[in-house]
């Protein structure tokens, strides 16, 4: 990792996707930038302010249905460290079963 490395914490609206029917059904995680936050030097500082953001998160979405539920409807949001750019959406490709 380069000195230069830019460290990028942003939020992102969190779902579920279905994989396939393989071993009976699999689902994967996938979200969708909602906005960057903060573009920090540092990976710890970017872990670390993260995790304060993602504990706030959790405090202010108590009462939402967790992504894994059935009749989750979207609404839930995480912070997420990422080298240099936020992308639109993850992951970029589609899973393959394994």
């Amino acid at each position: 990792m380069s000195d230069r490395t830019r460290h990028v914490v942003a939020f992102y609206e969190i779902d579920r996707a279905w994989g396939g029917p393989e071993e009976g059904g699999w689902w994967y995680d996938c979200g969708e930038l909602a906005r960057i936050l903060k573009v920090v030097p540092s990976a710890d500082a970017a872990h670390d302010l993260a995790a304060r953001a993602n504990r706030l998160m959790d405090r202010l979405q108590r009462g939402k249905r967790d992504v894994g539920s059935v009749i989750y409807a979207g609404g839930r949001y995480a912070a997420c460290v990422l080298e240099d750019t936020a992308p639109r959406a993850f992951p970029e490709t589609r899973p393959h079963y394994e």
